[in-house]
């Protein structure tokens, strides 16, 4: 289906399409042009991701053919609903999910970043609104299920219960991926990506430069690709989506791929292996555009990278075998220091009911007259499984 969301608008288009099981060769995979511009191929025959659990707080995930061998039993926090997760009324976490760590079905359906990792679902609502509470619950109910790491497509106001969850996670060593959001003329920059120690997330398009839905902000660390991304949907379907929210996914796969590859690297450490390793695409320097630059994930997975203070240098062992081709040097790369943020404001009063908007799609919370309000801007084309 295509949905347009903004400020509580929303038109919907039916799609029609056939099952994901029908026995067929399907354009899917051929159409996730980020797999190609990552150089996704290479990058796992580095790693999979093995071992690392990605929670994905959002609204649920849909138990997809394409994700289904690695979709754990996880929570759902909406009032009045019990079970594990498994279930996405809105679509927006199942599609986060598979860029993740879809496994695909062979040559069929779509692929993850980290195809070996595990999803572990924490719904938090069945519409696009919900309170802080809920985001806060989620993260603190995935640190205490030792996710590795925790992806947030998703932006709120200033709420001091998601601060206090965020800053425990950080301690826990559980890296917490958040997408700075999507331009607005009257946005800010969300919560959580605006805190320290959270990876900021902002959007490039298919010539590899910044993409102008993208939030500008000197919070963003980095951006990966977030236009026209195919990925799958409830039920049994696919759908292309755009903006800063699939971006974060893909960054929060890549960084499952390095968790993997170097299980003794910090969470800080991760950080500054995918940003010191980013392709600068942007002004010399860090930009307010995407940051450090553009996501790069063999150079990730393959460069030598100085240590930061007080820790060690970390890059390819002997059992990984030579340094891979394709333009990637195990040259070290030069450490870029960690942006200091201001102090967060404080956090404002968030009324119960639909005063509080979460926000799929990455666009930043705006705080007015005591309440947290955000638009939904994400562009979604469902498709039908063949």
């Amino acid at each position: 289906m295509r949905r347009f969301f903004g400020l509580l608008i929303l038109v919907t288009v039916p799609a029609i399409g056939l099952p994901a099981g029908t026995a067929r060769a399907d354009s899917f995979r051929d159409d996730q042009w980020h797999l190609k511009s990552l150089k996704v191929a290479q990058a796992q025959s580095l790693s999979l991701g093995s071992g690392i659990t990605v929670a994905v707080i959002d609204s649920g995930t849909y138990p997809h053919p394409d994700i289904q061998k690695n979709l754990l039993s996880g929570i759902s926090l909406v009032s009045g609903e019990s079970g594990k997760g498994q279930n996405d009324r809105v679509g927006h976490g199942t599609e986060m999910a598979a860029l993740i760590a879809a496994h695909g079905r062979g040559s069929r359906g779509v692929l993850g970043i980290s195809p070996a990792a595990k999803i572990l679902p924490v719904k938090i609502t069945n519409t696009t609104a919900a309170p802080a509470s809920e985001m806060a619950k989620g993260i603190d109910w995935a640190v205490s299920e030792k996710a590795d790491v925790i992806n947030i497509s998703a932006a709120i106001g200033p709420s001091f219960e998601v601060q206090d969850a965020v800053r425990k996670a950080i301690a826990a060593d559980v890296l917490v991926v958040a997408s700075v959001g999507n331009r607005s003329s009257s946005a800010v920059v969300g919560y959580p990506a605006a805190m320290d120690g959270v990876l900021a997330v902002g959007a490039n398009g298919r010539n590899g430069k910044y993409s102008p839905s993208s939030f500008r902000t000197p919070k963003v660390q980095i951006c990966a690709p977030g236009v026209d991304i195919t990925t799958a949907e409830p039920e049994n379907r696919y759908a292309d989506v755009g903006g800063t929210s699939p971006a974060t996914a893909i960054a929060a796969g890549a960084a499952a791929l390095v968790r993997a590859k170097f299980p003794n690297l910090t969470t800080k450490e991760v950080i500054n292996r995918l940003t010191s390793t980013a392709d600068d695409i942007g002004p010399a320097g860090r930009d307010d555009e995407c940051g450090f630059g553009r996501l790069n994930i063999v150079k990730a997975l393959t460069a030598n990278v100085p240590p930061l203070e007080g820790g060690a240098a970390s890059g390819p062992s002997a059992s990984d075998g030579p340094p891979v081709g394709d333009g990637v040097s195990s040259a070290p790369v030069a450490r870029r220091p960690e942006f200091a943020s201001p102090a967060p404001t404080a956090a404002a009063s968030e009324p119960a009911g639909n005063s509080s908007v979460l926000l799929f799609g990455g666009l930043a919370g705006v705080v007015a007259a005591g309440a947290v309000v955000l638009a939904l801007l994400l562009r979604r084309r469902g498709r039908g499984a063949r």
